[in-house]
């Protein structure tokens, strides 16, 4: 039994094995493979690893004998640490080493020679490695594959990737085992059989692929810190440091801090601003986000190990498993945008079994505080999103198919059937694969006069690849993810900071100032893809770095939650049910609903409150002209395809220009004059019929597919980023070419795969077009609520802000909004406001000296 021979390990640490740990080594040595699902610091790690450590010590062999690979290259340093303490009391003749990005040249040279017992690595790593004609041969006594976090690759590129990978391991292991690892995910279904797909190449019917779902629940707090002060007409698009005063004070309360924001450039402002409240700590706060150097991280996450650090200020780059068994409370600063990535931040604190995790909420405006009580109640009601897997990205397979053959030559009837027993590619048609193995060969109809593109040939009937140059490029371009192209940030000495892209740096003259990895500094000298900087002495003025990337949109399970805590106003009651608990469910009241009941009184007594099944539509005028506000609920980028589909179809009739605005909640519409507040014009504008026709008139896919395309010319070959040593493109060089490949292949190839694939793309990921397809269906069956009203409402508010913020600079923005909140709050104080039936304090615990203060005008950003 496998407890028997572990059993010396959990002596020595003087615990006992989990009922779904054994269950685990069980199916393992049983030959099954399997989805493990348990809440993060229960011990999955442990399940997943000592059942094939167990095996290796009843079966010696020499060789690797387990592959973990990991998502992130921040966690690979935490997993061998963890991996290589049972090998130490179990095994310590066995060794386990990684290989990512940040690996030394040296270790990557000395596992290129021989790989150890257990090693840990990334997708793209594993990719590398399949281009290398010996690697059949050092993983022939591979026995186990475990793929750790495998929620964060589903339902993206690198998760297609890794299912290639997986497809080719298996081609040459059939009784391959393979494990996969989950904390948050709504389809554990999905998820376990793309990573296992059934059909695989080697899986007998009596070893189909099993879910193991840990039993023991994990308790999480989710408390939010309610401001003092509140605005009546607040809007998005703040970062909170208003309530830095009192994050300090939990901060101080604390032992090890994570504070958790959303981007990149929040991280590097909440740094700045809790170092200027508390100057003290600076050697006691780190920063953590992923554009930061390997030191700089490393320097952040050993602090947080050994307790010596009081708060690290980070982004996702440290949501996944990593344990950091010191910390005792996560910040969050700003709505998390999904269940699922809550629940994730929270488990980073009480990293251990039975113990609770602490999650402390911080709004950047008011209305987060719907969102935070409504993620609670989801959280309660295991309302968690689902990853969907993506279907067929060609450029996936064809960078794939290089791969291959550069590291063995593959029959092409072989391959395909490979190929096919992955999930992403199941249904893969034969026009689909002939024209996937023409463009690797010939570079397709249009490009097959160029040599550049004949990457792959033809011998004696296998597709190889023996040309050096293409091998070196095809190496450098393995991967998936896709940036702007990076900048070095670095000191003179030759100490390293981190990255940032080009088009922030470009807008920084020689001699100017910037804020980077917590640090002021002046720019010396931008040159060959490297910025050289100097501390800037005691001047506190600088551009903060930022990053590209989109806002990310609500999800659909926390827009219903949402919604229907404003169905409920500030009562409380609201009915839950679920799979675990189907019969409605009475909540409490929640303290955030109680500090914003007098934003919802304004908002009934003008209009009323909006829910998710219903359409609330309100119409209103102001100095800019008429406007219409929509409230579906279905999330920023639904509402970015509703609102531009539903004025263009009313500029159609009346060939009026419209403009149209969205955020998660809803959208809007202003124009000069126009608009009608007409349920049966308004149902034909919001009709599915010609949705897809009038979705490419109206937003203009052909220009949006255009700059896709740079995306999937990088990953399929057709852009080869440059060789070592040669000064890399610039980004708009990069465009131009893909620019240049998009047209050619527009009028010569037009039925080029990957011009579809492109247009797929944008649909989906610009307008999430499946979701709005629903979403247009849904709305159909809607009662619609009609009202006009004599001043923009708190719901209509933070659009009509986005609105002017987007249009006019921002000194005259900023006037026009100071004089709509004076003239709203002027409306709003004529009306006397509803008692207050619940007053609640920062700390809910605790009784409240006095209610909450209404500002009556907002002078300063932020509450």
């Amino acid at each position: 039994m496998p407890v028997k021979i572990l059993q010396p390990f959990f002596t020595a640490k003087g615990w006992a094995p989990f009922k779904f740990q054994q269950e685990t080594w069980s199916a393992y040595l049983a030959g099954n493979s399997g989805l493990l699902h348990a809440p993060t610091g229960l011990g999955k790690t442990l399940a997943v690893y000592l059942g094939p450590l167990a095996d290796s010590l009843q079966h010696p062999a020499d060789g690797c004998r387990i592959l973990w690979i990991t998502p992130l290259r921040a966690l690979a340093t935490d997993t061998l640490r963890a991996l290589r303490e049972p090998l130490e009391s179990l095994a310590p003749h066995l060794t386990a080493e990684a290989r990512t990005g940040d690996t030394p040249a040296a270790l990557r040279a000395r596992l290129r020679k021989k790989l150890p017992h257990t090693f840990v690595t990334t997708p793209e790593s594993l990719s590398l490695m399949l281009t290398h004609g010996d690697t059949r041969e050092k993983l022939s006594q591979l026995r186990c594959v475990i793929v750790d976090e495998w929620h964060e690759l589903l339902g993206t590129k690198r998760g297609v990737q890794t299912e290639l990978c997986l497809a080719r391991l298996r081609a040459w292991l059939p009784q391959l085992r393979t494990w996969g690892l989950s904390a948050t995910l709504g389809n554990l279904t999905q998820a376990r059989d793309t990573l296992i797909p059934s059909r695989s190449v080697g899986v007998p019917p009596a070893s189909l692929p099993l879910t193991i779902s840990a039993d023991l629940s994990k308790q999480i707090t989710i408390e939010t810190l309610i401001p003092k002060e509140i605005d009546r007409f607040p809007w998005s698009g703040h970062i909170g440091t208003r309530l830095a005063p009192q994050v300090v004070r939990h901060i101080e309360k604390a032992a090890t801090t994570l504070l958790f924001t959303n981007t990149r450039s929040q991280t590097e402002i909440w740094f700045q601003e809790l170092l200027s409240l508390k100057p003290e700590w600076q050697d006691r706060l780190a920063m953590h986000h992923g554009s930061l150097d390997r030191t700089e991280r490393d320097r952040a996450e050993n602090g947080l190990r050994d307790g010596s650090l009081k708060c690290v200020v980070c982004t996702s780059s440290l949501d996944l498993g990593v344990d950091f068994s010191p910390v005792d409370q996560v910040i969050q600063v700003g709505s998390p945008k999904g269940i699922a990535r809550l629940l994730q931040r929270a488990g980073r604190s009480g990293h251990q079994p039975g113990k609770t995790s602490r999650i402390l909420c911080v709004p950047s405006n008011a209305l987060e505080l719907v969102e935070f009580a409504a993620a609670r109640d989801a959280a309660q009601a295991r309302h968690i999103e689902s990853r969907p897997p993506l279907r067929k990205p060609l450029d996936v397979l064809v960078q794939h198919l290089v791969t291959c053959a550069i590291g063995e030559p593959f029959l092409p009837d072989e391959m395909r059937g490979e190929i096919r027993s992955t999930r992403a590619y199941h249904d893969l048609t034969d026009d689909e694969w002939q024209w996937s193995l023409g463009f690797i060969s010939s570079g397709g109809k249009a490009l097959a006069a160029y040599p550049r593109y004949q990457k792959v040939r033809v011998e004696n009937g296998r597709y190889t690849v023996d040309d050096k140059r293409l091998i070196l490029q095809h190496r450098l371009s393995i991967g998936t993810i896709s940036s702007d192209p990076a900048v070095v940030i670095r000191f003179a000495n030759g100490h390293t900071l981190g990255t940032v892209e080009e088009s922030f740096i470009a807008g920084i003259k020689t001699g100017g100032h910037l804020i980077f990895s917590g640090r002021h500094l002046t720019l010396v000298r931008f040159h060959q893809r490297t910025a050289t900087v100097k501390p800037a002495g005691k001047t506190t003025k600088g551009r903060i770095a930022i990053w590209g990337g989109a806002k990310m949109p609500l999800s659909t399970e926390l827009t219903h939650a949402i919604a229907q805590r404003l169905k409920e106003g500030s009562t409380g009651i609201l009915p839950v049910s679920s799979a675990e608990t189907p019969a409605p469910k009475t909540l409490p009241p929640a303290p955030e609903m109680a500090a914003i009941a007098p934003i919802l009184d304004i908002q009934r007594r003008w209009s009323r409150l909006p829910s998710d099944d219903t359409l609330l539509i309100e119409f209103t005028r102001s100095k800019e002209g008429e406007h219409l506000f929509l409230f579906p609920f279905a999330g920023r980028l639904v509402h970015e395809g509703l609102g531009t589909l539903v004025a263009y179809r009313i500029g159609r009739e009346n060939s009026q220009s419209i403009q149209a605005t969205q955020n998660d909640y809803g959208f809007s519409l202003t124009a000069k004059r126009g608009l009608v507040l007409d349920e049966q014009s308004l149902r034909r504008h919001l009709s599915p019929d010609n949705l897809l026709e009038d979705l490419i008139a109206c937003m203009n896919t052909a220009e949006l597919a255009r700059r896709n395309f740079r995306e999937i010319a990088r990953v399929s070959g057709l852009i080869l980023q440059q060789p070592p040593g040669r000064q890399d493109r610039s980004r708009r060089e990069l465009q131009s070419s893909a620019t240049l490949l998009f047209e050619v292949l527009q009028r010569y190839d037009p039925e080029n795969l990957l011009l579809h694939q492109s247009e797929r793309e944008i649909l989906e990921k610009q307008l999430e077009y499946t979701r709005l397809h629903q979403v247009i269906q849904n709305l159909t069956q809607r009662p619609f609520h009609l009202v006009e009203t004599e001043h923009l409402t708190p719901m209509a508010f933070p659009l009509w802000a986005d609105r002017l913020q987007s249009t006019l600079v921002a000194a005259d923005a900023a006037t026009r909004l100071a004089d709509m909140l004076e003239e709203l709050n002027v409306a709003a104080d004529s009306i006397r406001p509803a008692p207050q039936k619940a007053i609640v304090t920062e700390d809910p615990s605790k009784p409240a000296p006095k209610p909450y203060h209404l500002k009556p005008i907002r002078r300063r950003h932020g509450f």
